[in-house]
């Protein structure tokens, strides 16, 4: 079962406990809370100094999802588990809208509007030096090198980290193309074939590339056969159900898919196109270590075939916590991951500075608050609504304040604040709307992310 964070007086890590232990010392007034997310507890009197254990914080970094794990390596036991959504994708969009935008005002004809006279334009846009510019990583990649070092340091004040293992690559490409580059252990070990199996199934989804069929056992097979001159190259090879593959034979791909036309064009395409996720990864990976290593502690690397021997060797299913647990050679050779509920954390961002939305042709449509915070609250805040005696809020029109005794109960989720007072609450079963900002209590300020148990 996932442990609670423990700190002392002057916010040192202790060792994390047990959830049972937490609530038992909340309920004497031994320790108060001090934060939701990840949850973790403050005490409130100075204790006997105890033996501090060293736990290993363990991360594997993916294009859309990265897992996170807190590893006991001398027990084998997962302290923490996280599933982090990263928005590189939501920002690669909004980049894409705004230039749109912007491109569509420069064409159209309208008056000239003078450039705002700012510092930044006064002083004059300054390049790059050659160094900076071959440095440079775009920002929907960079913002999942940003996300994974904010909970990196959120979690080393709550918990004693003393060591640090990162995925460094999903796919040994080196190795896959020069089986003999890093020596025995892959050409003669039990890591042998892993590398280029995991990147084939990733690339073809895990599916048969002939006839579609999925959760079989899957042969990895040549597009142009290699008794015909085809290569061993990883592009020349796919997956193949046995069926398949004992049906094809010899066969010229051309003359074995000659009544599938439209699935031979999928196959010869997909055949020389590289995996999209996996070259995400591979922009950030040593920016990623670069960003780890500058905590001063020791950073382990593993690869993604080495990830997944560790996985499937103690029989653990397939997530992204569990394969970040699984992460480098310090894996313990049992981990103990029963009962550990992930927390799923999803980057949201911290808003916009848009003073006005705009329609789909880039004009103004409808007007944004300059005020931030009402009542106390901003949108994005976590809180908690105790609704007694129905919500007494504005009505639809904003005219006058209307009781509805339907939305009696308890919600918790992120609010939508506004100035007559009156927030929405997105809570996991839906929307609530109209709930009075005297019923709302804030357990978690807006941080850019929002959090699923």
């Amino acid at each position: 079962m996932s442990k609670v964070f423990v700190i002392d007086t002057n916010k040192k890590p202790l060792n994390p406990i047990h959830s049972a232990q937490a609530r038992q010392l909340l309920r004497n007034g031994k320790a108060a809370v001090f934060k939701r997310f990840p949850f973790t507890i403050i005490l409130k009197e100075a204790r006997p100094e105890a033996p501090v254990q060293s736990l290993r914080l363990k991360i594997d970094p993916g294009s859309k999802t990265s897992g996170i794990a807190i590893v006991n390596d001398s027990t084998g036991e997962v302290v923490f588990a996280a599933e982090l959504k990263h928005r590189g994708f939501a920002i690669h969009e909004s980049l894409t809208s705004r230039k749109q935008l912007r491109r569509s005002r420069r064409n159209r004809k309208t008056r000239y509007r003078q450039p705002p006279k700012h510092e930044w334009f006064r002083k004059g846009n300054k390049q790059p030096c050659p160094k900076q510019r071959r440095s440079w990583i775009a920002p929907s990649l960079m913002s999942r090198v940003h996300n994974i070092k904010t909970w990196v340091e959120r979690l080393r004040k709550v918990a004693p980290i003393k060591a640090i293992s990162q995925e460094l690559v999903r796919f040994d490409m080196q190795l896959i193309r020069h089986p003999n580059i890093q020596g025995k252990e892959y050409q003669q070990g039990f890591l042998f074939g892993y590398e280029t199996r995991e990147y084939l199934l990733e690339k073809w989804k895990r599916e048969c590339a002939y006839c579609g069929i999925k959760n079989v056992p899957f042969q990895i097979e040549h597009i142009h056969c290699r008794a015909k001159g085809g290569s061993d190259s990883i592009t020349n090879l796919t997956l193949s159900c046995e069926k398949c593959n004992l049906k094809k034979g010899t066969k010229d791909i051309k003359d074995f898919l000659k009544k599938a036309p439209a699935r031979l064009e999928k196959i010869l395409k997909q055949a020389k196109q590289p995996l999209a996720d996996a070259a995400a990864v591979n922009s950030t990976r040593f920016k990623l270590l670069e960003v780890l290593k500058e905590t001063g502690l020791p950073v382990e690397t593993g690869s993604g075939g080495l990830t997944k021997f560790n996985r499937t060797q103690q029989g653990l299913e397939k997530t992204h916590w569990i394969d970040s647990a699984c992460v480098g050679k310090s894996t313990p050779e049992k981990l103990n991951v029963k009962g550990v509920k992930p927390l799923l954390i999803t980057a949201n961002g911290h808003g916009t500075r848009q003073i006005c939305r705009t329609d789909k042709y880039g004009f103004p449509n409808r007007h944004c608050s300059r005020t931030k915070f009402h009542f106390g609250f901003q949108t994005g805040d976590i809180v908690k609504a105790i609704v007694t005696n129905g919500t007494v809020g504005a009505s639809s029109r904003g005219t006058r304040p209307t009781r509805c005794l339907k939305k009696v109960g308890e919600y918790v989720g992120r609010i939508a604040t506004r100035a007559t007072g009156s927030f929405n609450i997105s809570t996991k079963d839906g929307l609530v709307q109209g709930i009075s900002q005297k019923y709302c209590k804030q357990i978690h300020k807006k941080d850019g992310y929002s959090y699923v148990f």
